[in-house]
């Protein structure tokens, strides 16, 4: 048997933010985790590229807005000087910002992160530990930085080549697809890939702040061609659109007077996420039965693992992203560690899968 990696003892975190006052909050909040150093703090892009030379770190939290050198600028750099390092960007919630961070997703970031002003930083700062945004950060950075030993124990527990799942063999009338970190870029790249429109709906919780799903939602529409944008409340379900759940808001599925209508909650979060994507498969089992096609791509963490659970056990037709093309396989890993899965494919081989079971053309 194949010894699994070591997990670093510390991870080495370099962070790049123009405010000294950020990048004091985030060393701080970063090292009450006794596992995480940060090994570099500077204030813009050259100076990261000229430290990062002497002591490269694990993981890399970069700002976009900065003067001397900006994220954008510096992110294709340091995956240059670095291949593989994996980068979150963090940006203000701003519709421009959030158009530059899904850029920077693109180019090779692994993670984007609404970055809370200073005075939200000191607020989080008294607050408990494990709340809001410290506690999202810490998970992205210890995520990102294990990316290699996270997942070993279920390489020897899983041939990702054989389903344990039963095949589905009728058409389905939805698809769910739920995403984390990595989902935008793999969001992008199965709609661009697809030919046309489905002939049916598609719901997407991908894990992501307000208005940065709105950009996300226009970045799709503008690769595939296909109609896609956030879902709006009491909207009747439509074939052939894609619904993105809004950032801070579950998306539902509801049948009224018999028919689909979209319902929006902002009930606690599940799996310290809201989006959840329990939370919408669980809604879609209530509406369509079986006929649910579900898609899990990569991210951090098991949400999603319930749903579907919850779908599998009606007979309906679960997908895994596989380890070798995901970012993290934690969402997809943990639904095929628990053998509910009629497939575990390529991100490539999906817009054909997508095809196959809702009757579309090729």
């Amino acid at each position: 048997m194949v010894a699994a990696p070591e997990i670093p003892a510390v991870l080495r975190v370099m962070v790049v933010d123009d405010s000294s006052v950020v990048r004091g909050f985030l060393t701080r909040f970063l090292e009450e985790d006794p596992a995480i150093r940060v090994i570099i703090a500077a204030p813009d892009g050259r100076q990261a590229l000229k430290e990062m030379m002497l002591t490269p770190p694990d993981v890399a939290i970069l700002d976009i807005d900065m003067p001397v050198m900006d994220g954008l600028t510096a992110l294709p750099l340091m995956l240059e000087r670095q291949p593989g390092l994996p980068v979150i960007i963090a940006s203000t919630r701003t519709r421009e910002n959030a158009a530059l961070a899904l850029t920077c997703l693109r180019m090779g970031a692994a993670e984007v992160m609404a970055k809370p002003t200073a005075q939200e930083m000191a607020a989080q700062d008294i607050a408990l530990p494990g709340e809001g945004f410290r506690a999202a950060l810490l998970a992205k950075v210890k995520s990102l930085g294990n990316i290699g030993a996270a997942t070993a124990h279920l390489d020897q527990a899983i041939d990702e080549k054989t389903a344990s799942a039963p095949a589905y063999t009728g058409r389905v009338e939805a698809v769910a697809i739920c995403s984390s970190t990595g989902g935008p870029q793999a969001l992008l790249t199965l709609f661009a890939g697809l030919s046309g429109p489905l002939p049916v709906p598609v719901f997407i919780t991908q894990h992501m702040p307000a208005t940065f799903t709105t950009v996300l939602a226009e970045n799709i529409a503008a690769v595939s061609g296909l109609a896609c944008h956030e879902a709006v409340e009491g909207e009747g379900v439509r074939s052939g659109r894609i619904y993105i759940a809004p950032g801070d808001y579950h998306l539902l599925v509801r049948v009224v007077a018999g028919s689909k209508t979209i319902t929006l909650g902002r009930q606690p979060p599940e799996n310290f996420c809201r989006p959840a994507a329990d939370t919408m498969l669980r809604s879609l089992a209530a509406a369509y039965g079986p006929r649910v096609l579900t898609l899990v791509l990569t991210g951090m963490g098991a949400d999603g693992l319930a749903g579907c659970r919850a779908l599998h056990a009606l007979g309906a037709p679960v997908v895994a992203q596989d380890k070798q093309s995901s970012i993290v396989w934690g969402m997809p890993g943990a639904v095929a560690g628990a053998g509910l899965c009629t497939d575990v494919l390529p991100l490539a081989e999906m817009p054909a899968l997508l095809r196959r079971y809702t009757g579309g053309a090729p």
